[in-house]
């Protein structure tokens, strides 16, 4: 089991508490093209951000032997509660947790937090579906999948 990312607490009391530990943090770097006419990291970058999270998590728990042509996942839902804009100065990281796994899905969570002071700016929840990359169709999660993700969550899904 990794160890959990002890994470500040929120400056913004609507921001609800995390429902799981967090084991995979991605520091991120903001680039001029991120910023909007308001000086605030544009909304779609959020989700860029959170891929780079997801990808970073998939390589720890697979201890960076991930075959990425082997991926056999496509995501269904996405979705992002905003609480805090995002300028050019500030460092800000991702931190991912799957937090639920399904018949053929699992569910991640992921929040972009200010480094220096904890607070978040967003949190985003996705739904990925396992498929058959041939036919396109949702297929069981891959059983020493899930065996890999409870170790490295320290549950079981």
């Amino acid at each position: 089991m990794k160890p959990e990312i002890i994470l500040p607490q929120p400056l913004n009391p609507r921001v609800p508490a995390p429902s799981q530990p967090f084991r995979t943090v991605l520091p991120l770097q903001i680039r001029f093209n991120d910023i909007d006419l308001l000086g605030h990291v544009n909304n779609e970058m959020y989700f860029a951000y959170m891929d780079l999270g997801k990808m970073r998590y998939f390589q720890e728990m697979m201890d960076d032997k991930l075959d990425w042509r082997a991926i056999n996942t496509v995501i269904a839902n996405v979705n992002c509660d905003f609480y805090a804009p995002t300028t050019i100065d500030e460092q800000i990281c991702v931190v991912t947790a799957i937090t639920h796994i399904g018949e053929s899905s699992f569910r991640l969570e992921q929040r972009i937090i200010d480094i220096n002071t904890g607070d978040v700016k967003c949190i985003g929840r996705t739904v990925m579906v396992t498929i058959d990359p041939h036919t396109g169709h949702s297929v069981p999660v891959d059983p020493e999948w899930v065996k890999r993700v409870s170790e490295f969550e320290g549950r079981e899904f």
